[in-house]
């Protein structure tokens, strides 16, 4: 139903792909057992990585969806991103950082 693969043009080190086999566009497309086979996999290929390589501390998965929102690949694929201490000067607001502007925030 799934597979991963690791992607092409890495944003870190292990930057995985979990695609569905089934073509659809985008998340909102995929059936339940979809959505459910996807997240089982990364969940695997995180323990995978973690066990490959002891520098990973986190992780951000990704999907983007539709053109504005970066799509350029027209059939659902899940970024999961290896994260480590330093591969960024300062980690904080995550996946906010897609607009620059918003992604330091104060609560």
């Amino acid at each position: 139903m799934v597979f991963s693969t690791l992607d092409g043009y890495p944003v870190t080190k292990g930057h995985t792909l979990v695609i569905p086999k089934r073509h659809f566009l985008d998340y909102f497309d995929s059936t339940k057992e979809e959505r459910e086979a996807i997240f089982e996999l990364l969940e695997k290929q995180k323990y995978k990585l973690l066990k490959e390589d002891p520098t990973i501390q986190g992780f951000n998965v990704g999907i983007n969806i539709g053109e504005m929102a970066g799509q350029s690949i027209f059939h659902l694929h899940v970024h999961l991103f290896p994260r480590r201490k330093g591969d960024i000067e300062n980690p904080r607001g995550g996946v906010r950082g897609i607009i620059p502007s918003k992604r330091n925030y104060s609560k």
